[in-house]
């Protein structure tokens, strides 16, 4: 039965034992009556089915050599594509006959051009040795002959629409000298073919061999596999390593969004320790205190960044001059962050305000010695404690001490107001914030992030810098400007910033949130919130089908952009890798016990 009379609704009829009743019958819905659209409307060109438009096309000529994949692009166009291809077998020894019959002929013109003198054909002699080389392999039976009918659906809202996608899909194919032409006044048989019915109605076919035909093959996806880097995991629709080197792109900084317990920071534990076999040296900020083990089965460092802490990091220190770079413009952009720091502390600042800052930094740096003229590489930098001596000494600036005070003689003095007292030289370092008050976290980053800045700048190294919970420092304007800055300008020192939060909105938030994806060359998308996930499909711009595919992943699933691709992923781990990057609770008691146990059997 034809695609459209199925879908005529049909009147229940009285067969042999059946109900006689008319009114009964013509009360009942069938399933035609439910699957049927509304109306259809075919012109020549297309064909409207309940107000969504649509236009049928066919193949009418191929290149002579066609490459695998080529329908690729096509098929991976973010639009609503129906694509049919219909193979029919052609009996092998009715080809032959008519092989023979060609052959004969193509000889027979080339032996007529050779008896009138004429300059040889490279064209009549190259389809004779084709023709020679086919017939072969069909009296063989290595090679097959088939029609073959290549039909395609766009779909749109408005031809317009679909006149724009066919734009599209021309210039990809005309590119491979594949030649489409819409289905003219048989747009009714053309949906028909391309419907899910296996109904060859247009009949429009070319002549394939098997192998050039085994390029239709259409079931292509994008691969993430290449000769360099380490393995990010699985690509889930066709099994392929996803193995990618972040320092290939044109910058190195990534970010990766998930709700908490998806696995992103076991990702990112799972690059590091990967990372760190290649020479990576890696910079952790841990807010969660989640990196420790990793750091010590790897050889790393820990600090523990706290008010009671022995660890201090000094906000006035400077980083030396490049050979490249200007000391007034070192000393100048440092005053700058550091005005930005004092905002932050002291919970803004007016105009005038911000001006006496200013001021007092350069006066403190001064008493040290310290200006644009001269070598401050090996000076001693000046504290806090001299800031507020300096700043005492200036009119109008008694509420500014006020607020400064609990940083430098109260409660919030034990971390900033010290000599800075750790070396991150090291090939993986961990700060940890987790016992830092909340109040302080936003700050405490800021510092850290800048001394790791400075530190990047003394020694050109592939680094790796990890910002968990990286939604505290896009809470304020300056943090978040100051991450902004690190992510433009860490490629000039080798540097890559990834970024890890599950407050999505919180980091979209921000005026930088945007702009800090937009330079993140790597994007990792795992598990998604319903309340957060329609603002990631905006950003991302994800189809349907990616946005539900993030709501239903799995721990460790999720969908990984690289550049211009993007694939399926699920992370996986060996067993030893699992047991050091773990975060589960209860692994980790597993853990605990086992470590106990043996070191009781020990002693």
């Amino acid at each position: 039965m034809a695609l459209l009379d199925f879908l005529q609704p049909q009147n229940n009829k009285a067969g042999g034992g059946g109900d006689n009743n008319p009114s009964l019958s013509n009360q009942l819905l069938t399933l035609t009556d439910v699957i049927a659209p509304s109306a259809i409307n075919i012109s020549p060109r297309s064909i409207n089915i309940s107000g969504v438009n649509a236009r049928v096309y066919y193949a009418v000529s191929y290149p002579r050599f066609l490459n695998d994949g080529w329908m690729e692009p096509v098929l991976n166009l973010a639009k609503e594509i129906d694509v049919s291809i219909f193979i029919h077998p052609i009996d092998t020894a009715e080809t032959l006959k008519k092989f023979q019959k060609k052959v004969a002929e193509v000889q027979s013109q080339i032996n007529v051009k050779a008896d009138r003198g004429e300059v040889r054909d490279p064209q009549l002699e190259a389809a004779y040795r084709n023709l020679e080389d086919l017939r072969d392999k069909l009296q063989q039976a290595e090679e097959k002959l088939f029609n073959v009918g290549f039909y395609l659906t766009i779909y749109g809202e408005s031809e317009a629409e679909i006149n724009k996608v066919e734009n599209d899909i021309r210039g990809i194919l005309d590119a491979r000298m594949v030649a489409m032409k819409p289905a003219l006044f048989q747009q009714e048989q053309g949906l028909k073919s391309v419907l899910p019915l296996s109904n060859d109605e247009l009949l429009v076919h070319s002549k394939f061999n098997s192998e050039p035909l085994s390029s239709f093959f259409p079931f292509t996806s994008f691969d993430l596999t290449s000769d360099t880097g380490i393995l990010y995991g699985i690509n889930r629709h066709n099994s392929s390593l996803v193995l990618f080197d972040r320092y290939s792109l044109t910058n190195y900084n990534s970010v990766t969004f998930a709700t908490s317990g998806a696995g992103k920071s076991y990702g990112l534990k799972l690059e590091i320790l990967r990372s760190l076999m290649f020479g990576t040296e890696v910079i952790v900020l841990d807010p969660e205190r989640e990196y420790e083990y990793l750091a010590e089965a790897t050889g790393g460092r820990f600090f523990n960044i706290s008010l009671s802490s022995n660890h201090h990091i000094n906000p006035f220190d400077l980083p030396p001059p490049g050979d490249d770079e200007d000391p007034r413009d070192v000393l100048r952009t440092h005053i700058i962050e550091m005005v930005g720091l004092f905002r932050l502390m002291l919970g803004g600042l007016s105009a005038e305000e911000e001006t006496l800052i200013d001021l007092a930094i350069q006066e403190t740096y001064a008493l040290k010695d310290i200006t644009g003229d001269t070598d401050f590489t090996d000076m001693e930098p000046p504290l806090l404690t001299d800031f507020e001596m300096v700043l005492a000494g200036m009119d109008g600036s008694s509420s500014l001490i006020t607020r400064l005070q609990k940083y430098t003689s109260g409660t919030w003095s034990g971390f900033m107001n010290q000599p800075t007292n750790v070396d991150i030289n090291q090939k993986f370092v961990v700060f940890s914030l987790r016992d830092m008050e909340d109040e302080l976290k936003t700050i405490a980053m800021y510092i850290i992030t800048n001394f790791i800045w400075g530190s990047v700048r003394r020694r050109l190294a592939k680094r790796l810098m990890v910002i968990d919970e990286a939604w505290w420092m896009m809470k304020s304007e300056d943090t978040a400007s100051f991450l902004f800055s690190l992510a433009k300008r860490g490629r000039k020192y080798y540097l890559g910033i990834a970024t890890i939060t599950q407050d999505v909105d919180d980091f979209l938030r921000s005026p930088y949130g945007v702009p800090m994806i937009t330079n993140s060359s790597i994007q990792l998308l795992m598990k998604q919130s319903p309340t957060a996930i329609d603002n990631i499909q905006r950003t991302f711009n994800l189809t349907d089908e990616e946005k539900f595919l993030l709501l239903e992943s799995s721990v460790g699933e999720g969908i990984f952009f690289a550049g211009l691709k993007h694939v399926a992923i699920k992370i996986i781990a060996s067993y030893t890798e699992d047991q050091i990057i773990t975060s589960d609770p209860s692994q980790l008691l597993q853990i605990k016990k086992a470590r106990e146990e043996l070191q009781a059997t020990r002693v």
